[in-house]
This record gives structure tokens, C-alpha cells and sequence, in this order.
């Protein structure tokens, strides 16, 4: 059985979560929520001591890194949806968008939620004003890009789509996608409707009181 740490409000574990469940791949995830009545602390630290989650333990190899997590996935457990393609051409552009997710949109999610967590609310504000910032351009240039395109690199679901699907998600939340970017809006709505990172939304649904700057009534 494959073991998943992670937290289900994390955006990188509900990456890795999404990818999991699209393909049906059997795992036990082991919250590391603090709350949790037992600890998977000490055993995620001893095969991960950086501290960072979601860490995958395949039998007695330890993977980290949302991304690489999920290529590991498709080597090792691969199931039904091909999150990869085989050409290398089309693999590239899939991993080309999944970086584009991870570093241009949860980025600046991240230094904005970072600078709430302060509580200083100077730095509130500046973090999420740089943040808009970011994002905006962001969601500029994907809008401008999305013309023919159903799922983030193309017509089949991938791992890039896991990037975004909880990178869009937090995004709206930090700097609301506007109305002039109706394509964007509807990318994140199809995310949504995903059965497997519909899924990965609930997972966290319990948590979203954490969210220091607020989670909207929706979603």
C-alpha cells in the first residue's frame, strides 16, 4: 500500500490526491493535521527532514515533490488516464504548464497566505498586494493562451490540470479571477466538476477555517 503524507487542505497534496484518485490508485494518506488523535509526525520527518509535504513511501523508496510524485505514479502505478504523455514533445508542454501552475499562480498564493500567517496586517497587505499583482499577469497570459483547449495543455487531463486545479482554486480565493477572463473562469469550474479534484475539495473542506485570509462562503 502506498502511503501518502500530506494534509488534506495543503494545495500540493490535494495535486498529488487529484492524480490518485483520477486513476483509482489504492494509498492510505496520513493526515498531518495536528489535530489528528495519532502523530505521523515523527515517521513523515524521518523520511522527509525538510519538513515539506506530500511526501509519497512506495515500499522503501521515499518520493517528494508534488510533480515528481505524480511522474513516479505514472512509472510505477500507472492506471487508466495517461497523466504524461509518451511524446516527448507533448510531455514537455504538459510539464511546461505544470511548472507555470506551481511557480506563476500558487507561488504568489503562497507569499500572500505567508505574510497573513504573520499577523502583522502591514505585511497582510503588502504580501497580497504583490501577490495581486503576480497573479494578475498571470491570468492574463492564460486567458490569452486558452483559445481551443479543454484541459490546461491541450484535450486530455494531465498532470499539468493537477497543478492548477488547487493553484486556480486558492488563486481566486487571493485575487478573484474577473469576469474579463471568462475562459480562465470556466477552466477553474470544469476543474471543479472533476470528479477527482472534487474530491480532493471535500478532503479539505473541514479545514478551510485555516485560511488566514479569509475562504469565501463558495466553492
Amino acid at each position: 500500500m502506498l502511503a501518502l503524507y500530506g494534509h488534506p487542505f495543503s494545495s500540493y497534496t490535494q495535486k498529488v490526491l487529484t492524480a490518485l484518485y483520477e486513476n483509482g490508485t489504492p494509498f492510505e494518506l496520513l493526515n498531518l493535521d495536528p489535530a489528528e488523535p495519532v502523530s505521523h509526525s515523527a515517521d513523515w520527518l524521518r523520511h522527509w527532514p525538510l519538513a515539506k509535504f506530500p511526501v509519497l513511501v512506495d515500499g522503501d523508496r521515499t518520493v517528494v515533490e508534488s510533480s515528481i510524485v505524480i511522474e513516479h505514479l505514472q512509472l510505477a502505478h500507472p492506471g487508466p488516464v495517461l497523466l504524461i504523455p509518451v511524446d516527448p514533445r507533448a510531455a514537455l508542454d504538459v510539464r511546461f504548464m505544470d511548472r507555470f501552475f506551481d511557480l506563476h499562480v500558487m507561488a504568489p498564493v503562497q507569499h500572500a497566505v505567508n505574510a497573513a500567517l504573520t499577523g502583522n496586517a502591514e505585511r497582510k497587505a503588502e504580501g497580497v498586494a504583490w501577490a495581486t499583482e503576480k497573479l494578475e499577469k498571470a491570468y492574463a497570459w492564460l486567458e490569452g493562451m486558452w483559445a481551443g483547449r479543454t484541459w490546461a495543455a491541450g484535450e486530455s487531463f494531465s498532470l499539468a490540470d493537477c497543478a492548477a486545479a488547487p493553484s486556480l482554486f486558492y488563486a481566486d480565493w487571493t485575487h478573484p479571477i474577473a469576469a474579463t477572463y471568462p475562459r480562465l473562469r470556466a477552466y477553474r469550474a470544469r476543474l471543479l466538476a472533476r470528479p477527482s479534484f472534487a474530491r480532493a475539495v471535500e478532503g479539505g473542506r473541514p479545514y478551510r477555517h485555516y485560511f488566514p485570509l479569509g475562504a469565501p462562503d463558495r466553492d
